[in-house]
């Protein structure tokens, strides 16, 4: 391995670790505030920092996307994906939630036939039907327990792999700090409604109180940890490739697991243990038999929101 692959290979890393221990801090928030709120404000935050890095860096010309609508699809898409995967978290161990949303890179490819005009090969359905299997093993028991909200991590999943398609169809469109703060910026108005509407609906663990200083300040944190994730893992796919970097998101699974287990005292059962590796051997073939794309059209990033 040659050594821009070793670093790549830790930066990427780092940034995938940087996720899940924003998710376990989005997670510590559970009974304090509503989890729509919590999306909300972290999204602001981020917004706001990104937007005021794009402007220093680029000027008011950066703020100028070729396609408009194609960046408000992606923010709505975003949007979406956090809110299911808070809402996840807020009421299930995170090693689960995150099971199952790894099951995001089957729907990418799925998906990309008919929004993307590319060719599904009979080994993404293979690989689809393994990964549902997988689903299942995690889901027998969770869905019995919490009802459907057990079935959050899978939508977030599905918010979050249109979202990755519309980033293949902008990628060349800006820059790529342009492409997160745009993002950014589109997410927080519809986090924002969502939060709104939730407040409004009467449910009591939706409603939107003045939150603790504490919530402020960890919301904030959350949106340091995302912001410098996503640039680690950029700049690791920059060095070693989107290809070798692609298995390292798996990370994630790893120190959610972990800190599930240190923080909330949460072990994952035999049946998330199974149905996660059926999941994960299930992305791993689909990734070891996907011919190589070009860098600009094969992005490599984390499989949830935070």
């Amino acid at each position: 391995m040659q050594q821009d692959d070793r670093s790549g290979l830790l930066l990427a890393a780092s940034g995938f670790a940087s996720l899940s221990v924003g998710d376990a801090i989005v997670k510590t928030m559970a009974g304090e505030w509503s989890p729509l709120a919590v999306a909300a404000l972290r999204f602001t935050i981020g917004a706001l920092g990104l937007a005021t890095l794009l402007y220093l860096k680029e000027g008011r010309g950066g703020f100028r996307p070729r396609n408009h609508w194609l960046q408000v699809g992606r923010g709505a898409c975003l949007a979406g994906a956090t809110l299911c995967f808070f809402s996840a978290i807020f009421a299930m161990p995170l090693a689960t939630a995150m099971a199952l949303a790894f099951v995001s890179p089957v729907f990418v490819a799925i998906l990309s036939g008919p929004l993307l005009g590319e060719k599904v090969r009979p080994l993404v359905w293979l690989v689809s039907a393994i990964a549902l299997c997988g689903v299942a093993l995690i889901l027998r028991p969770n869905l019995a327990a919490l009802g459907l909200v057990a079935l959050l991590p899978l939508a977030s999943a599905l918010f979050f792999a249109l979202m990755v398609i519309m980033n293949r169809a902008s990628a060349g469109q800006g820059s790529s700090l342009s492409m997160q703060a745009f993002i950014a910026m589109w997410a927080t108005p519809f986090l924002i409604l969502a939060a709104t509407l939730g407040h409004l609906s009467g449910e009591p663990s939706l409603a939107v109180g003045v939150p603790d200083w504490s919530v402020v300040a960890r919301c904030a944190l959350v949106a340091l940890t995302a912001s410098t994730a996503h640039w680690l893992a950029y700049l690791g796919t920059m060095r070693a490739g989107a290809a070798t970097i692609a298995p390292v998101t798996y990370v994630q699974m790893l120190v959610a697991t972990t800190l599930g287990y240190l923080l909330f005292g949460d072990v994952p059962d035999l049946a998330t243990f199974a149905g996660a590796g059926i999941i994960i051997g299930a992305g791993l073939l689909l990734w070891s038999r996907t011919p190589a794309r070009s860098p600009a059209k094969q992005p490599s990033g984390p499989t949830g929101p935070s």
